[in-house]
């Protein structure tokens, strides 16, 4: 298995203390369909304006502020997982998903075991989700995607019999990822989380009736590609997320991200679609109660 040079923690620490200004709020409320709180508040820090005593609450109320009232916090292992379960039964604007990341379940040492676990929190009211799973060939290599397709294949089985939506991570993994949904079923909801495709892909997703969900990476200037391919999406099939603290949009490419930035790829993306900004959060807002909701 190929492993990173630098972990997803360490990049995140590296830059802490950048948070980027508040951007100018939306004209009515959106979602973060899926960030990490954990990795933010615990290894970056809270954004300026935000109360460091709770730093929870401060990432919820600093992106309250312009506009982004609910947040969907990701699980990429047990611990993870277990956190957001926490944290979303102790705030109203949270919600949780709970899986193994794909890039961990080669390294689980009793990968049974912690699909079990993961099973365990799908239970819970207050987790709507199951993912991010899915397949990544990027910093897995072939000697790791046997476990991954299994795990991939369990946490689908997972949102069926719990009746979740399936958070999908994808990284150079299109084709396979749609062989494996396409053989096992896919639950009634699925989620491509930073959907990193071209256009023919994306209308292979919406065809299926997926749901896009569009990153900072939307706002690069070498993304048109994902900007033909947010065109072609219906508004009824896209959501906006962070994945932060990774991901931040332009032009504060390289800085900490956190869910109070989601106007900015907001923006971005009623220019990319030709939709007036408010029928574009409008739709987010409603896709995001269909797959994720009610949040209270």
């Amino acid at each position: 298995m190929s492993e990173p040079t630098e972990s997803r923690r360490q990049r995140a620490s590296r830059r802490a203390g950048e948070f980027p200004p508040a951007p100018e709020p939306l004209p009515r409320p959106v979602l973060d369909s899926h960030t990490h709180l954990d990795i933010t508040v615990t290894e970056v820090g809270v954004p300026q304006g935000g109360d460091a005593a709770d730093p929870v609450a401060a990432a919820i109320d600093v992106a309250a502020a312009v506009g982004v009232d609910r947040l969907v916090q990701v699980g990429v292992d047990v611990q993870s997982s277990r956190w957001g379960t926490e944290v979303a039964g102790a705030y109203p604007a949270v919600v949780a998903t709970v899986a193994l990341h794909p890039n961990e379940a080669p390294r689980c040492r009793d990968l049974d075991a912690s699909l079990r676990e993961i099973e365990a929190l799908a239970a819970e009211d207050r987790v709507r989700g199951i993912g991010e799973t899915g397949m990544d060939f990027y910093r897995t290599g072939d000697e790791g995607r046997a476990a991954q397709e299994e795990s991939f294949r369990a946490h689908i089985a997972i949102a069926k019999r719990y009746a979740k939506t399936l958070v999908i991570h994808d990284r150079d993994a299109h084709a396979d990822v749609l062989r494996i949904l396409d053989d096992e079923g896919a639950p009634e909801t699925v989620v491509l989380h930073c959907f990193s495709g071209d256009a023919e892909f994306a209308a292979e997703c919406v065809r299926r009736g997926y749901l896009l969900s569009f990153a900072g990476t939307v706002t690069f200037g070498s993304a048109g590609a994902l900007r033909e391919a947010a065109a072609l999406t219906p508004l009824d099939q896209i959501l906006v997320e962070t994945d932060a603290p990774y991901l931040t949009p332009m032009p504060h490419r390289g800085r900490p991200n956190a869910s109070y930035l989601i106007p900015l790829t907001v923006r971005a993306l009623a220019t990319t679609t030709g939709t007036d900004l408010d029928d574009l959060c409008a739709a987010i807002s409603a896709t995001g109660e269909r797959a994720f909701g009610p949040w209270s």
